[in-house]
């Protein structure tokens, strides 16, 4: 299940960092605490975008000059993100950076049908490999036409699908058939253009800093329906929970602002 949630701005012209999903990880894991209710104080089978809007690029980051912005949240569990909006909805006031973001609605995004071959573009960067504090090895370039680049992802995804306990080890045997083909056309295009698909960002733990790869670019996944379909409402890759590797189905009117392409994150990065 995804939703697009609606926010009043009410200082144009405020900015958030160009990369802000950290600031958005540290408010909502502080919401789903806030509510205390214990089955949900390690949740982390979620994920969400960026902050959308009208916006403007300086030295500061992305300046936001629309009365509106949205955030799109999804989770497989319908109840967790019940309990997630009625506790953010009862604040009056949200601060994001120097944002002061005021929560005006929801609206639930159209089911998206997958089949065994999608097209995904990234709403956020994928991270392949899992690092902490003082580990250099999240920082590793892997190229996306290598098999070590879909076998990381799909070791992460199978993991992630096991411990959210929707799937029995029968099932998870037979999601085996996983491979992800990059679009060849759009990294020439990246590359001749001088800019990057694959850029370093921060990640905090514990209030712990440390720097993972991530890698935006469109591609094809070729794997079992319901993996795709875990895919798509809960994000690819690792720290998800935290804003990364959230993907949208090529085709689909669920992007509904251009400021959501993988071309504007990767050049706004």
């Amino acid at each position: 299940m995804r939703i697009r949630i609606i926010f009043s701005l009410k200082n144009r012209g405020s900015y958030v960092p160009f990369h802000h999903q950290y600031l958005l990880a540290q408010t909502i894991k502080g919401f789903i605490l806030l509510g205390k209710n214990p089955a949900y104080t390690d949740y982390n089978h979620y994920n969400f975008s960026g902050l959308k809007g009208q916006i403007k690029i300086s030295r500061k980051g992305l300046h936001f000059y629309s009365s509106k912005v949205t955030l799109v949240f999804s989770a497989s569990d319908k109840d967790f993100i019940d309990y997630f909006t009625t506790v953010l909805f009862e604040q009056k006031e949200i601060m994001i950076g120097n944002m002061l973001l005021v929560p005006e609605a929801i609206e639930q995004e159209d089911p998206v049908v997958v089949c065994e071959s999608v097209r995904f573009l990234c709403i956020s960067p994928l991270v392949l490999i899992q690092s902490g504090f003082n580990d250099e090895s999240g920082k590793r370039f892997i190229l996306p036409e290598a098999d070590e680049f879909s076998d990381l992802l799909y070791d992460s995804t199978i993991q992630r699908m096991e411990q959210s306990g929707r799937y029995t080890p029968a099932q998870l045997a037979e999601y085996y058939k996983f491979q992800i083909i990059p679009d060849q056309e759009y990294l020439s295009k990246i590359q001749s253009s001088h800019k990057k698909f694959a850029r370093i960002y921060p990640v905090y733990d514990s209030d712990v800093k440390f720097e993972v790869r991530g890698y935006t670019f469109p591609f094809t996944l070729y794997a079992p329906v319901p993996v795709q379909q875990f895919i798509y409402e809960n994000g690819l890759g690792y720290f998800t929970h935290k804003g990364f590797g959230m993907l949208d189905v090529a085709g689909s009117d669920v992007v509904k602002n251009p400021a959501e392409s993988e071309e504007t994150y990767v050049s706004a990065g």
